[in-house]
Parts: structure tokens; C-alpha cells; sequence
């Protein structure tokens, strides 16, 4: 039986953002969203369109970084969802 994985999308972009040593602002400016808009993905209270996943992607191959726990998070995350 395979244990329940809770991927939590916002701390997972976080670590992405953290790893690739970016300020919210930096890591705003090269996914073309607003600070705010990743202010709130770190918060809970946004998830990212397909438009902005797609930058975090290409962002993650041109930089070496993983991208398939950041997916899977988004993937299975419903804002406001219980704790």
C-alpha cells in the first residue's frame, strides 16, 4: 500500500525559488508574474495558470533544477485546502 504523499505546492515553490537562491521579486521578474502574484503562491492563497507553469518549467531546464516535485505539487493542490 503506498503511503499518502502530501506535496504542499507552496512550500515546494518555495524551495525551488530558495534553491535557485531568488528573491519572491527575482523569481517574479523571470516567470512574468507580479512579486505579489508569488508572494501569494508561497502563501496558499494563489496557484499558478498553465502560462506561468510552462516559465517555471523552462526556467527549471535551462537551469538545472528539478521541476517534477514542483509539478506534482501544483498538480494535486487545491487552494484554501484543509490543514
Amino acid at each position: 500500500m503506498k503511503e499518502k504523499i502530501d506535496m504542499n505546492f507552496p512550500e515546494e515553490i518555495k524551495k525551488l525559488r530558495e534553491r535557485a537562491l531568488l528573491t519572491q521579486t527575482e523569481f517574479a521578474e523571470i516567470v512574468g508574474v507580479a512579486f505579489s502574484t508569488v508572494n501569494r503562491w508561497e502563501a496558499g492563497k494563489a496557484r499558478p495558470n498553465i502560462k506561468a507553469m510552462k516559465n517555471i518549467k523552462t526556467y527549471c531546464e535551462k537551469n538545472n533544477l528539478p521541476y517534477v516535485d514542483v509539478e506534482e505539487a501544483w498538480l494535486n493542490y487545491k487552494v484554501g485546502g484543509t490543514l
